[in-house]
């Protein structure tokens, strides 16, 4: 077991292995190549979890063998103890923008009315009080005048927000976020990164795939660095130093100069 995993189960989880996420020796493959390999951590409840690592490094792909949607080639992974279809319609996803069909027929009210489908079924009609959350979401990222436009029609930022929306209306208690923040305005990060608190401060943990480096360490309770394995895993004052990014990004330079910049303006060098 990792230092950080010890310093994980010692930061009060429930007994009997109710972890919001428990992975284990988790090796994922495509096409006989490894993209992860060896993944162990034990996540802490009610934390604001950055994955950061380079391209490649298999972040998106973690989050989606997490949530079953990929088969691994080894390993396991529980979530609050069982495995994941067991616990599915505990957990909220977002996905890569550039990863969705925009041009599907569907308007803005019926993307979020699709994150209720965990709590009525997939072929029952959503009632007057699904409606009704649906709606609340909506207001709550400032989308709601937007109901019945097309999804199509709406600005990158729109969209962004409209997704968000629909996690929401998941009421999860484990959120999967992949690079929430790519492609928006800075209204719009702002008003995800005070999402994301509002989800933390209600106990809800949330898992976000990050590349921008020098906001990782305002926004993150605790870090996860990735390169095909876990590199660090942990509470983001001890992960974000120079020598654990430099293991984690190989020492892509370009990227780095920044961050021990931003590191070092922080006291945290020499």
């Amino acid at each position: 077991m990792s230092d950080a995993n010890r310093k994980t189960e010692a930061a009060g989880e429930p007994p009997g292995g109710m972890a919001p996420l428990e992975v284990h020796d988790l090796t994922v493959a495509y096409q006989k190549k490894p993209v992860l390999w060896g993944v162990d951590l034990v996540a802490p409840a009610g934390k604001l979890i950055g994955i950061l690592g380079p391209n490649g490094a298999g972040k998106s792909t973690l989050i989606k063998a997490c949530m079953g949607l990929i088969p691994p080639a080894a390993g396991w992974v529980k979530v609050f103890g069982k495995p994941i279809s067991e616990t599915l319609s505990r957990v909220g996803y977002v996905p890569q923008r550039e990863s969705v069909d925009w041009d599907f027929p569907v308007s803005v009210m019926d993307v979020v009315l699709m994150g209720r489908y965990g709590k009525v079924g997939l072929f029952r009609r959503p009632s007057r009080a699904d409606r009704d959350v649906a709606r609340a979401c909506l207001e709550r990222v400032k989308m709601l005048p937007f109901a019945d436009r097309q999804i199509s029609n709406l600005s990158g930022g729109q969209q962004q927000r409209v997704f968000l929306a629909r996690a929401l209306a998941q009421e999860s208690d484990l959120y999967f976020m992949d690079e929430p923040f790519a492609g928006v305005d800075a209204a719009t990060e702002s008003a995800i990164i005070e999402l994301l608190h509002d989800l933390r401060g209600k106990g809800k943990t949330i898992f976000v795939v990050h590349h921008d480096l020098p906001t990782a360490r305002n926004y993150f309770d605790w870090l996860l660095l990735l390169n095909m394995r876990v590199v660090a895993f942990g509470p983001t004052e001890e992960v974000f130093t120079y020598e654990l990014l430099q293991k984690a990004y190989g020492g892509r330079l370009t990227i780095l100069s920044e961050v021990a910049e931003a590191v070092r303006a922080k006291g945290h060098l020499g």
